[in-house]
């Protein structure tokens, strides 16, 4: 959703307070706008060969039970079969994945890497209409017919500015064909939901007016990439937020990038995609 990236990370409590005032001001005018979606496509890339480098090194059962428990609360969640494996037929267990994310207080840049506080943005709360478009609004369980084994999802943004653009960064990895299913139903999605769509939330609704695919990164196995003009609730203002999504073997690597304001920042920051894309494909080649 519009600010969505602003649910909180466990440093920077000045920042965050910050930005809960300037939340406060602005929140007349933006208040109901709609939430990011989770897919994107871009009409100038095609699939690319699979590859088998996605992988990272297997975990313990100690560890990942250790991971778990200490997951509950920083944005991180496992519905892996088999802990302490890669999860099954390609997925990568929890503290496999979750290993290859960024960390609380990574410094990327001008960006601050942390933990949401408040769990998984745009969670199973978020629906859309038609409901074709729910790809778009949310890649939480039972968005697509794939579920992700693991997931990790880490807010990326400037912990100095009140009004700034913010980023959540969303690891997904998924069994057998499921990361590729995924991409495939964002794509599906993208097209049939150029024209808008209304995302539900529990206090409001938000009217997509737009969803035009962008240029996506040449990283992975695949990407794609998506803007979207949504319209404020009082239905005078328009709003861009941005998202990209890669996938790497059973994995996906989503960023969905807003800002507090009217303005369009233009894309998902480069330096955020390119720097989780290094980590995840150095750790997961090592």
């Amino acid at each position: 959703m519009f600010g969505a990236g602003n649910q909180g990370r466990s440093g920077g409590r000045r920042a965050r307070l910050r930005r809960a005032a300037a939340l406060a001001l602005v929140g007349a005018v933006l208040t109901g706008a709609a939430a990011c979606g989770d897919g994107a496509t871009d009409g100038d890339k095609g699939g690319k060969d699979a590859r088998t480098d996605g992988k990272a090194p297997a975990s313990t059962p100690a560890d990942d039970a250790d991971e778990s428990a200490a997951s509950a609360g920083s944005g991180e969640s496992d519905t892996s079969d088999t802990p302490g494996t890669s999860g099954g037929s390609g997925a990568l267990s929890q503290r496999d994945l979750t290993a290859l994310a960024f960390t609380d207080g990574e410094k990327i840049g001008k960006y601050t890497a942390g933990e949401f506080s408040l769990g998984e943005p745009q969670g199973e709360d978020y629906t859309a209409d038609p409901a074709t478009c729910q790809p778009l609004v949310s890649l939480a369980k039972g968005a697509t017919a794939f579920d992700p084994a693991s997931e990790v999802h880490r807010n990326v943004d400037i912990a100095e500015e009140m009004v700034g653009t913010t980023v959540a960064v969303q690891l997904r990895s998924y069994n057998g064909g499921g990361a590729a299913g995924v991409m495939k139903a964002l794509g599906a999605a993208g097209k049939a939901c150029a024209g808008g769509f209304v995302e539900n939330r529990a206090v409001a609704k938000g009217q997509y007016l737009k969803v035009e695919p962008v240029k996506a990164p040449d990283h992975g196995d695949e990407a794609q990439a998506y803007r979207f003009t949504i319209l404020d609730v009082k239905g005078t203002l328009k709003l861009y937020e941005y998202l990209t999504v890669v996938r790497s073997g059973a994995t996906t690597l989503s960023f969905r990038a807003d800002i507090l304001d009217t303005k369009d920042i233009g894309k998902v920051p480069e330096e955020v995609i390119t720097a989780q894309w290094k980590k995840f494909e150095a750790a997961s080649t090592r």
